[in-house]
């Protein structure tokens, strides 16, 4: 660097911390480069380092070997725009008023754009560039979000124009941010509807070539009416009642190829980042926006609170700061903790009205992890089609409840060490009522805190509260 560069860099840093202005540290370490990269619809499971046999990800499996991965790990809410708004901003979706994909008035307001993470990373002396798809709301990166944009929504060609930006950074020491978003395995949707895939269809197989149904197939007896509901309100989105157990197949078939397919394209970076020695300074992240029903509790798409479409993969790796081979069964929230972990890195104060959490630590030193209870993800489903219902997901360390806004079966309760498959609702079970009343408690508190208003009338309380839950609504708004 130039000692021209130097100087100047000494005096912003001085002008920052003293208006304050991002919180940059000014005596912070040299920043490390950041890449986000994210793919849309991505559950959890389906990773062939997770145990999945009926999928090959010899990319992102490469990844989770360099670095850390976490089993943990949830979104604020199953839907692109709702989720991806937390991400870049750190904060609920409810807070943000954002519960859905339509623009309108559901939109970031102005006074959050200076706080998004490609905003706060620019003035903190990243260079930010996004490629890929955005959604929050706009399909493809706009102006006033802090990011270049390098490529629109698309994932055909992506991968190379974000290894031509890549390539450009030899030429400069200034940090960069680049997220690379791709639209895939989200094609399923299109799949499911009998619609043309936007980067090429995937044909069909002989049935005993496709993968079995999973074991939570069929819906339990206590399955929550609201979500049966919804899905038959709204054909175009959940075009599935008719399935049989064979289209069943070919649609979990057809979702681990589409998920194939961008492992691919994500390879190609990662090599990319080794072929241009980029590795030493260098801090990657994968996660998705949200996951996938994938035929578990006869579900497709997302909304619904039900594991697998609110439990995503997360992986990070940077060479000499993280271990490699590590896995964590953390319990951590992408939408609330990224932000606050980009920004320890990047050496910007962290804001104190956030919830999330920094995991920079328990990245870099062994047996860390981070102290929380129970972290929440919230739902609405679209209301112009349908019922407009919404709910709240209390996941713990062992125990899950939810809770649905009306409707019978509409509160939850799931031993996930014993139960992931959530087949066995105990909310009525005598011998864990005091953990019911626990996560009862745990959700009207955090409603309270985080000022969740439109839910809180929607809460059954504990059974030791003076307050009857037979008060509070059974049916729809």
């Amino acid at each position: 660097m130039k000692h021209v560069d130097k100087i100047k860099l000494f005096y912003l840093a001085i002008i920052l911390a003293v208006t304050g202005l991002n919180g940059v540290n000014a005596q912070k370490v040299k920043q490390p480069n950041i890449i986000l990269i994210m793919t849309d619809q991505h559950q959890a499971e389906a990773l062939s380092i997770a145990g999945n046999t009926d999928l090959k990800t010899p990319n992102l499996d490469k990844l989770a070997k360099s670095g850390i991965r976490f089993e943990k790990t949830y979104v604020t809410f199953p839907l692109c725009t709702p989720s991806r708004s937390s991400m870049f901003t750190g904060k609920m979706p409810h807070n943000l008023g954002v519960n859905s994909n339509e623009e309108g008035d559901e939109i970031i307001k102005p006074s959050e754009k200076g706080l998004m993470l490609g905003n706060v990373l620019q003035r903190a002396g990243y260079d930010c560039a996004y490629g890929g798809k955005w959604h929050a709301h706009e399909a493809s990166m706009v102006a006033g979000n802090g990011f270049e944009m390098i490529a629109p929504m698309g994932d055909i060609g992506l991968a190379e124009k974000s290894i031509a930006y890549l390539q450009s950074r030899k030429k400069t020491e200034k940090p960069f941010f680049l997220t690379v978003s791709f639209d895939n395995p989200h094609n399923i949707c299109e799949w499911a509807r009998n619609e043309p895939l936007a980067y090429g269809n995937i044909t069909e197989v002989p049935l005993d070539q496709t993968p079995q149904l999973p074991k939570n197939h069929i819906q339990a007896a206590t399955f929550p009416e609201v979500l049966k509901l919804e899905q038959e309100a709204s054909k175009k989105i959940y075009p599935t009642s008719n399935y049989t157990a064979e289209d069943w197949r070919q649609y979990r078939y057809t979702y681990y190829k589409l998920v194939e397919k961008v492992d691919a394209e994500i390879g190609k970076i990662l090599n990319a980042i080794d072929d241009l020695d980029l590795r030493k300074n260098t801090l990657i992240i994968f996660t998705s926006d949200h996951g996938d029903g994938n035929a578990s509790h006869g579900w497709n798409q997302k909304t619904a609170l039900i594991e697998e479409s609110i439990k995503v993969p997360f992986i990070a790796s940077f060479e000499g700061k993280i271990l490699k081979n590590q896995v964590k069964n953390t319990l951590i929230s992408n939408g609330l903790d990224l932000y606050p972990t980009l920004s320890e890195y990047a050496g910007v104060d962290i804001p104190k009205t956030l919830i999330g959490k920094s995991l920079k630590a328990v990245f870099e030193i062994p047996n860390s992890s981070i102290e929380r209870d129970f972290i929440v993800t919230e739902t609405k489903f679209d209301g112009k089609t349908a019922y407009g219902t919404s709910g709240r997901a209390v996941i713990g360390k062992r125990y899950k409840y939810v809770l649905y806004s009306w409707g019978k079966n509409r509160e939850q309760l799931f031993d996930l060490e014993n139960d992931s498959l959530e087949m066995n609702n105990l909310v009525n079970s005598k011998t864990h009522i005091k953990i019911k009343d626990q996560f009862r408690k745990y959700l009207y508190n955090w409603c309270k805190e985080t000022n969740d208003t439109s839910f809180l009338k929607k809460l059954i309380l504990p059974s030791d509260s003076k307050l009857s839950s037979s008060s509070l609504f059974d049916k729809p708004y």
